[in-house]
């Protein structure tokens, strides 16, 4: 029964997946292909800075037929990436609600669910972020088992893998270097507990007798057009530093993430139950290098600032701690930096691979110079030097 026993729509029940030996997929190739024109996909979270991306590059295959938005702030902006062949709509939902989850996925055939609470400096409280995270993150599997969906493509991130707590180093690790401990940041935690809900899902039966097919993209740092970190330059500061030296354009993200769904349907032997790091020509250097070098590009004056030790920013960090104790009754300042964020900073933390490349042969879609130059454009146009960019041709 679809992995889920006795399922109806509160999804009150645990998954049940499916163990042994991987049986055919659901849609061989040749049935995949003969599907083209007709395919419906799902974006949880398709309003957000890397999932409006991934939506903009849907709408441009000619193999999808329907675009469907699932987002707790919907924009009807997004339906503006509509063309001939693929039609864009946006529902308003929270993944958190199972109904409202069940019924925007009704007649979908693929599932790319991005949707996600990311908070690095403690703003948002643990549970509600594991609640979107973790509890969302079921929703949608059980809803792909009772819907008969059969390909579900989730967005991680690396934090999901580390730093640990104990501040060990990674370099040049992939996706197969084994890297132990507890994950040092609330997010991460979050992010690590939905893969491994993702990961024990793929195999799952269907309630049609099908297979449920899942795999996992990690995104790092990403950077680009409505990236608010780069705005921030103040409280972002540290942030911009680096989960790795490595940062990625979302333009690149996205196009990721409709590479890897598309190989899902035509070869999910290979693809399914595997995870991908994102990765793309963006030169290889500290996160805030990187950064200085996108805000430069808009504004020349922006100057790299000095280095600060460890010890006074943990300082700064309990005076801050200390001040919004005192001023909580009046006034609650948002923190600026925690010390699970510090010290993921400060840990050297980098991974190189080409396995995306190998398994469904992604190139960057965007160059580093074109996504700087398009960064760069919308930065002024922010700052209201100059009219919007002008997003560039099809890419198909």
């Amino acid at each position: 029964m679809c992995g889920v026993q006795n399922w109806h729509p509160n999804f009150g029940l645990s998954l049940d997946t499916h163990q042994g030996k991987p049986e055919v997929p659901h849609w061989p190739w040749e049935q995949a292909k003969a599907m083209d024109g007709a395919w419906v996909y799902l974006v949880t979270g398709g309003c957000g800075f890397v999932g409006e991306r991934i939506v903009e590059l849907l709408s441009q295959q000619d193999y999808i037929k329907e675009v469907r938005v699932f987002d707790s702030v919907a924009r009807e902006e997004v339906e503006k990436f509509s063309t001939a062949p693929t039609r864009v709509t946006v529902m308003r939902g929270d993944i958190r609600d199972p109904d409202t989850l069940l019924a925007a996925m009704r007649g979908v055939h693929v599932v790319l669910h991005t949707a996600a609470v990311v908070d690095y400096r403690g703003t948002v409280p643990f549970w509600e972020m594991r609640a979107v995270n973790v509890g969302g993150t079921e929703n949608v599997v059980r809803a792909c088992c009772a819907l008969s969906i059969p390909y579900l493509l989730y967005t991680s991130s690396i934090a999901a893998v580390g730093p640990n707590t104990s501040c060990e180093p990674l370099l040049r690790g992939n996706e197969d270097t084994q890297y132990t401990g507890e994950v040092e940041l609330p997010y991460g935690k979050t992010k690590a507990m939905a893969e491994k809900i993702v990961l024990e899902a793929n195999g799952a039966k269907l309630s049609n007798g099908g297979t449920l097919r899942t795999c996992i993209l990690r995104a790092n740092t990403v950077y680009g057009e409505k990236a608010g970190f780069l705005q921030d330059r103040e409280t972002e500061l540290p942030l911009s530093g680096c989960l790795s030296p490595s940062v990625i354009s979302a333009g690149n993200v996205a196009w990721m993430h409709v590479l890897a769904a598309r190989h899902l349907q035509l070869k999910a032997e290979l693809l399914a139950g595997q995870v991908y790091y994102c990765y793309d020509d963006t030169p290889s250097r500290k996160g805030f290098l990187v950064r200085h070098q996108l805000l430069s590009s808009a504004d020349p004056s922006v100057k790299l600032g000095s280095h600060i030790p460890y010890w006074k920013m943990w300082l700064m960090i309990q005076l801050h701690r200390i001040i919004r104790a005192i001023l909580s009754p009046f006034w609650r300042p948002q923190p600026f930096l925690n010390v699970p964020l510090l010290n993921t900073i400060v840990t050297t933390f980098s991974f190189e691979t080409d396995k995306a490349s190998r398994h469904f042969g992604y190139k960057p879609l965007f160059t580093w110079q074109e996504s700087r130059l398009r960064t760069a454009q919308w930065l002024k146009a922010a700052a209201g030097s100059l009219g919007p960019p002008q997003l560039q041709e099809k890419k198909n």
